[in-house]
């Protein structure tokens, strides 16, 4: 959430800040918002103005009654007064909440690095590792090469629909043992400390982290009851996670640290579910999007001085895994028009997928600098000992779906074996190669 003191001090830079995002801004109904704002003014002048009234007052009937006179008007002038303040404080509050509702519609700002642009095609490519694999034979996608290895989308359509997949057998040991290795790196050699969370939470958390309300159509819902295709929070008390990132950053919600706890790095393996509401159409074959895949989540909770520094290290530790792995991939700094609701700043990583002959994308890293905090109302003690807004930032560590992916595109054969990267044989007995029927 944006902070509503600079709303009220410099509105005209806020919108021109949005408006690189999307021109006209349609995240602000600014019109509502200064109309909240002048009625908001008008009440705290005239809440003022009674205060002092009833205080003026207060001291008169003091001394009414210390000469022995009647006070009966300017008593019952005080209590119109009181009864006229708590309309007035009710009001304020009701203001309070429209204005909170308003804001919660509201991306954050792009930070002043951020390249502007209109969608990806303005995205800035920051540094590229590796080269792509040379193959004697046409290579094939994922698909075809990980059905014989026994990845199975029919399954995955009997038992929940499209868009879900089943694996069995070398390539489900393969998916198990790429989440066990971006475990073992990020905290082995990073130092984030692993955690296992709920996969599924309340609507605060999602609330806190900029889900909700705005993509309530992404989330899969579970209902308390009625059958309505978007429940209201009411009926959908609970969801299931779409990423690591909502029970991660909520273990600071409501929380004053101590300076000295800064940062704290966290990562987590899990499930992730999304509804894919704004993405039909895109991607149907194989598992780019599916609506339940898997990622080792990376988050850290940092000093706002050191968000930017940690930015660029935490795109180091996503890399990093991909560098193992050795696989082609190149760093994209997002565009003002492509990045996410909560992000200040992002980066992607794009690996280089032989099959389809493009680059796609497996991470984003990005800070949120104080705009989840505030929502989270997570702060720390600063040396100064007040109580100050942390900064969060999140990060894919990787997309174990993608980077199977990856790894089957990148490493297949001719005779429709998979060479496994050097990296992942500890985690698979010491094999060298995944092989059909093997």
């Amino acid at each position: 959430m944006l902070d509503l003191l600079l709303l009220r001090k410099d509105l005209p830079s806020v919108i021109a800040r949005l408006e690189t995002r999307k021109k006209p801004q349609p995240f602000l109904d600014v019109a509502a918002f200064q109309a909240l704002e002048a009625e908001r003014k008008t009440l705290q002048a005239h809440t003022e103005a009674l205060q002092a009234r009833r205080n003026s007052l207060s001291k008169q009937i003091g001394q009414c009654k210390a000469r022995g006179e009647n006070a009966d008007a300017l008593m019952a002038e005080v209590a119109q007064i009181k009864d006229e303040l708590e309309h007035s404080a009710a009001r304020l509050e009701q203001i309070q909440a429209e204005l909170h509702a308003l804001l919660l519609a509201v991306p954050n700002l792009p930070h002043e690095s951020v390249p502007v642009g209109a969608d990806e095609s303005a995205n800035v490519e920051v540094r590229r590792w590796g080269t792509p694999p040379q193959f004697d034979f046409p290579p094939k996608d994922h698909v075809d090469v990980g059905t014989p290895l026994g990845l199975d989308f029919e399954t995955g359509a009997k038992l929940s629909g499209a868009r879900f997949s089943v694996m069995q057998g070398p390539i489900a040991r393969l998916h198990r043992a790429l989440a066990q290795f971006m475990l073992d790196l990020q905290t082995g050699e990073h130092g984030y400390t692993e955690c296992y969370v709920p996969y599924i939470v309340n609507a605060d958390s999602l609330l806190g982290t900029g889900q909700l309300p705005k993509f309530a159509g992404d989330l899969f819902a579970a209902q308390k009851g009625g059958q309505d295709a978007e429940p209201t929070p009411e009926q959908a008390a609970l969801y299931l996670i779409p990423t690591s990132e909502v029970p991660l950053t909520n273990f600071v919600r409501y929380t004053v640290l101590q300076e000295s706890e800064l940062p704290r790095k966290l990562t987590a393996h899990t499930p992730c579910f999304r509804s894919e509401a704004g993405s039909h159409g895109r991607d149907t074959r194989g598992m780019i999007r599916q609506h339940q895949f898997d990622k080792v989540e990376l988050v850290q909770i940092v000093h706002p001085d050191k968000s930017y520094e940690t930015l660029e290290a935490m795109t180091r530790h996503a890399e990093a895994v991909l560098q193992r792995l050795g696989l082609h991939y190149r760093v994209m700094s997002l565009c003002t028009g492509d990045l996410g609701f909560g992000a200040a700043k992002t980066y992607d990583l794009e690996v280089w997928l032989p099959g389809q002959n493009t680059f796609r994308e497996i991470s984003s890293v990005s800070n949120c600098e104080a705009f989840q905090a505030r929502r989270l109302q997570a702060r720390f003690k600063n040396s100064q000992g007040k109580n100050e807004l942390v900064h969060t930032l999140n990060g894919s560590g990787l997309a174990v779906g993608r980077t199977l992916v990856a790894v089957l595109e990148n490493y297949q054969q001719a005779d429709g074996s998979v060479t496994i990267p050097e990296a992942l044989r500890p985690y698979l007995g010491g094999q060298t190669r995944l092989a059909p029927g093997a």
